[in-house]
């Protein structure tokens, strides 16, 4: 499994996964390009947007940070980073997840964000157990949400 930097000519790749996952019914927000970019790999609190390729390129999964701004639609502090984890239906249990959260808790730590803020689905209960096994503790529920926060510093 090879983990890079997304670029955005990945952005249709990373649509197209996105859009599986709204169809299998674990997603609902937008999964278009213009979106891709605009909130994973160009957005200007970003972070890393990080991802998973098996052996023949193939996108397995993808995970995203983003620096919080004051009053964003999450209620996250401000300054903490925002994860956003998201697996191929084909690849799960594989350790997508696990590898890439190596990469972005490394560029977490290196941007110095004292904690980072998972808001999962309260009926997602993959998502609230994968944020668990990484590290993530319960610390709010909001707006049919588990809020689950990693601490760095």
């Amino acid at each position: 499994m090879e983990i890079r930097k997304a670029v955005p000519a990945d952005a249709q790749a990373i649509s197209r996964m996105l859009g599986t996952l709204v169809s299998a019914g674990k997603r609902t927000s937008r999964a278009d390009e213009d979106f891709v970019l605009a909130t994973y790999i160009e957005n200007p609190e970003g972070i890393l947007c990080v991802l998973a390729l098996d052996e023949g390129g193939g996108l397995l999964g993808f995970q995203s940070v983003v620096r919080t701004s004051a009053g964003n639609r999450y209620g996250t502090p401000e300054g903490w980073g925002f994860i956003g984890t998201h697996v191929a239906p084909e690849a799960g249990r594989r350790g997508v997840g696990s590898r890439l959260f190596e990469a972005t808790r490394a560029a977490a730590e290196a941007a110095r964000l004292p904690a980072i803020e998972a808001f999962i689905g309260a009926t997602n209960v993959e998502g609230q157990a994968y944020y668990e096994k990484m590290g993530f503790r319960t610390y709010r529920i909001a707006d049919g949400a588990i809020c689950k926060c990693y601490r760095l510093a």
